[in-house]
């Protein structure tokens, strides 16, 4: 799908939460800055947009709010863009011989909706069958944690998900669901707070009807403790 660079244009691709890559678009030089110089100048046009909006940047509650933002933009929310935060996910040899899927369910997704830079709340589900090699189980958590930590579409970040422990584990039969609610959905716009947005991705194995059917009734097992 194309679009004309006018503001119509845009301004439908984002209210209607398109996306236009499977790749987080990043310009060349994203990483010449340092983490500090972000902070500097984001904390700068944080400051103006508040003002801007006619707020009084002199009282105490109000003061440090430019370079709270400006932090956790670059150190929390956005950290996945910095590719030193990848997590190392180590693998090691199945020797226990388990041939089965493995599912981790019910993994806690906070990302942030790249259209109008509002919270995305929800759980991702992730399988994948041994080829010969294994994850730890907490390295599948912060693989997704870490695509999730910067401007998202829910559909690429469920695709970055796959790709990543397909590239890990060397194999293809990886799978992953994601159920998430989009506060642009849910406090602006349309306001359907009841609303949640789910989105797959099936590779290898997963693709077959009895695999994909094995994995999407294990995520619906009610695990309590």
């Amino acid at each position: 799908m194309k679009f004309n660079n006018n503001i119509e244009d845009l301004d439908a691709l984002g209210n209607d939460h398109i996306g236009t890559s499977s790749d987080t678009p990043l310009r060349k030089d994203a990483f010449s800055l340092s983490t500090d110089e972000k902070i500097d100048i984001i904390k700068d046009d944080v400051r103006h947009i508040m003002e801007t909006l006619g707020l009084d940047l002199t009282d105490d509650s109000l003061n440090g709010t430019p370079n709270r933002v400006a932090k956790m933009f670059v150190k929390e929310l956005f950290g996945g863009l910095d590719p030193k935060r990848k997590p190392n996910a180590s693998t090691f040899e199945n020797k226990y011989k388990y041939g089965e899927m493995l599912v981790e369910k019910n993994i806690t997704v906070y990302s942030t909706c790249e259209h109008h830079l509002l919270p995305i709340v929800g759980k991702a589900h992730v399988a994948y069958i041994s080829n010969g090699t294994v994850v730890g189980l907490s390295k599948m958590n912060r693989i997704v944690d870490y695509y999730a930590k910067r401007p998202q579409v829910q559909e690429r970040l469920t695709i970055q998900i796959v790709k990543e422990l397909q590239d890990v584990l060397q194999t293809e039969d990886v799978a992953c669901v994601i159920d998430a609610k989009h506060l642009c959905v849910n406090s602006r716009g349309i306001r359907d707070t009841e609303s949640s947005t789910v989105t797959s991705e099936f590779g290898g194995k997963f693709k077959e009807k009895e695999t994909r059917r094995e994995f999407l009734d294990y995520i619906k097992l009610d695990t309590q403790f």
